[in-house]
């Protein structure tokens, strides 16, 4: 709801993430990117699920400053590149990886990664090393390392990084600490 996606990114703010993603296939997302782009300047906020020109064309009405997209759609990108948006395409596969990051892709997500694991991102970045990747789908507090440790440019982290219980119980106070925790780890 958005009393718990407000108080999220209270959260993230002050533990020092700074990039927040909604989803289009949340209730009220281009309102909420909206909204959470005037509550919170310094956060950097984008739409997610992006899988059209509608969708991204609402999304950059509704202020998004990056567009992430669960699939490999060229008109999407090169639209979103045209406008110099940052755009973080979803792959899979080797061609599908490369494919995106020769349109213009920022970094390519790759999902889901609970199904490949970190050696997967060690093993594309051999031959395919100027490609900045994104794992996304399971990563947790105990495997995010391990990905950082492969090569990978940055996570994605949506269940591993929302506490459902903490965020249920609304204590954002712990949720900032576990926030905390998990960049301590990321740096570790």
């Amino acid at each position: 709801d958005r009393a718990s996606i407000l108080g999220i990114a209270q959260s993230c703010q002050e533990a020092g993430l700074h990039t927040l993603e909604i989803t289009l296939n949340t209730s009220g997302a281009l309102e909420l990117i909206s909204e959470l782009r005037d509550t919170f300047p310094d956060l950097n906020i984008g739409a997610g699920t992006v899988v059209s020109i509608t969708d991204l064309e609402n999304a950059l009405s509704a202020g998004s400053q990056f567009i992430v997209t669960p699939i490999l759609d060229e008109e999407v990108i090169k639209r979103a590149v045209e406008r110099s948006v940052p755009i973080f395409p979803g792959a899979f596969t080797p061609t599908e990886i490369q494919r995106a990051w020769s349109l213009g892709a920022s970094a390519v997500k790759v999902f889901p990664a609970t199904q490949l694991g970190p050696k997967y991102f060690k093993d594309i970045l051999g031959p395919l090393d100027k490609v900045k990747l994104i794992p996304t789908g399971g990563i947790a507090l105990e495997n995010i390392q391990a990905y950082f440790a492969a090569g990978v440019y940055a996570v994605g982290m949506g269940g591993g990084l929302l506490n459902k219980h903490l965020i249920e119980d609304g204590n954002f106070e712990d949720l900032t600490q576990y926030f905390r925790d998990i960049i301590s780890e990321i740096g570790s």
